[in-house]
């Protein structure tokens, strides 16, 4: 559906920021609701933020609400997750990829390569 390459993963304290970037190809990225997913060892896959095309519409769980942002950029085609207040359980494999969004949830296809994220204590 739309190709993405993640970036922007480290290493850092509990309390700290990070800022991914989903960079996108092809000419659809425009048209898609997109969202970042993550999936940490031994856990299912759960989605961590979706956005509508035009970007009006926002979507995170409870997990995360107040820590994360999504936002987007049509006309680079990117995609951004700003992750402030970090915390050891933000440890994840994080993923981009075209998503289908609710009031109320939040699903997606297979993303990229990832990005690692690792918080610790």
């Amino acid at each position: 559906q739309v190709p993405t390459v993640e970036s922007g993963g480290d290493s850092v304290q509990a309390g700290g920021s990070l800022r991914l970037t989903c960079t996108a190809s092809g000419s659809a990225f425009a048209d898609y609701t997109m969202g970042w997913f993550r999936r940490a060892p031994g856990k299912e896959r759960e989605a961590v933020a979706c956005i509508n095309y035009h970007g009006g519409n926002k979507w995170y769980p409870d997990s995360v609400k107040g820590r994360f942002t999504i936002s987007r950029d049509n006309a680079k085609k990117i995609m951004y997750l700003q992750m402030d207040n970090l915390k050891p359980e933000d440890t994840a494999m994080y993923y981009c990829a075209a998503a289908a969004m609710t009031t109320a949830s939040c699903s997606g296809s297979a993303g990229g390569q990832g990005t690692q994220v690792t918080v610790s204590s």
